[in-house]
C-alpha cells in the first residue's frame, strides 16, 4: 500500500482565484491550515467543502478551476511507480493507496489518470470520504478492506510521513517502509521497518519479506523450495 498526501496541506500557500483572489486565497489556506491542524490533533477527516464554508468563499466553477490549476504542478506521481505497480502487480501483489485528502475522490483519480496509474491501483481511500485520517488505525482498516484483505500483518505500507504513514502502519500492525522527504518533519516514535531512497528500492524488500514467510516445506535430502 502507498501513502498519498498530495493536495492542500499545510505546508505550502498558493495564489489562485479572482474576487478578489488575493482576499480568497488567504482565507482558504487559513482554513486549510486549521482543519488540517485540527486533523493532526484529532484525525478527524474533513473536505473541501468544509474548508470553503470555514473561509466563507462560495466557489464558482471558475474559481474552482483556478484552485486546481494552482494545485497541479504539486500532484505529479512519482515517475518511478508506475513501473513498480507494475511489477508488484505481475507477482500478485495487489496495490492500494490511502490518502490523507480534503479533495473529493475524481480529482485524485483525474491526477493518476494523467500520469498513467489509475489502471493499476486495486483500491484507494480518501480520508475525505471516511472519518478518519492517517495516522487512525481505522483509516489504515479502510484501505485492508479496499483491497480485500484482512491481516495487517500481510501489508507493506509505503510513505514519506513518518507520523501519518510510518507510526499509522505500525500502530496498525503492519510493515512500514519510510521515503524520506526533507519538507515533512520527523517523529521519534516512528520506527520504520526499512528506509530506501526510491520506489525502485522497495521490490528487493517485498521479495525478503515474502522470502522469510514461505515455510521450508523440504524434506531431509529435498532441496529447499
Amino acid at each position: 500500500m502507498a501513502g498519498n498526501n498530495v493536495g492542500n496541506r499545510p505546508e505550502r500557500a498558493l495564489r489562485f482565484g479572482s474576487r478578489p483572489g488575493d482576499v480568497d486565497a488567504a482565507a482558504i489556506h487559513a482554513a486549510e491550515r486549521e482543519l488540517w491542524l485540527a486533523a493532526e490533533r484529532e484525525c478527524r477527516s474533513a473536505t473541501i467543502d468544509h474548508v470553503f464554508a470555514r473561509a466563507g468563499v462560495v466557489p464558482t466553477e471558475a474559481f474552482l478551476a483556478s484552485y486546481f490549476e494552482a494545485w497541479e504542478p504539486h500532484t505529479l506521481t512519482d515517475p518511478q511507480a508506475g513501473g513498480l505497480f507494475r511489477r508488484l502487480r505481475a507477482d500478485g501483489i495487489k496495490i492500494g493507496v490511502l490518502s490523507n485528502t480534503m479533495w473529493p475522490r475524481d480529482v485524485h483519480e483525474q491526477v493518476f489518470g494523467r500520469d498513467g496509474v489509475l489502471g493499476l491501483i486495486d483500491g484507494a481511500v480518501y480520508s475525505s470520504e471516511i472519518d478518519w485520517t492517517k495516522p487512525h488505525p481505522e483509516a489504515f482498516r479502510a484501505a485492508m478492506a479496499a483491497v480485500g484483505v484482512s491481516d495487517p500483518a500481510a501489508c507493506v505500507f509505503v510513505g514519506d510521513r513518518p507520523y501519518d504513514d510510518v507510526y499509522g502502519a505500525k500502530q496498525a500492525g503492519m510493515r512500514a517502509v519510510l521515503v524520506p522527504n526533507s519538507d515533512v518533519p520527523a517523529f521519534a516514535d516512528a520506527e520504520p521497518d526499512a528506509v530506501i531512497a526510491r520506489l525502485a528500492d522497495l521490490p528487493p524488500l517485498i521479495d525478503a519479506w515474502q522470502d522469510r514467510a514461505t515455510p521450508d516445506v523440504s524434506g531431509p535430502g529435498q532441496p529447499k523450495k
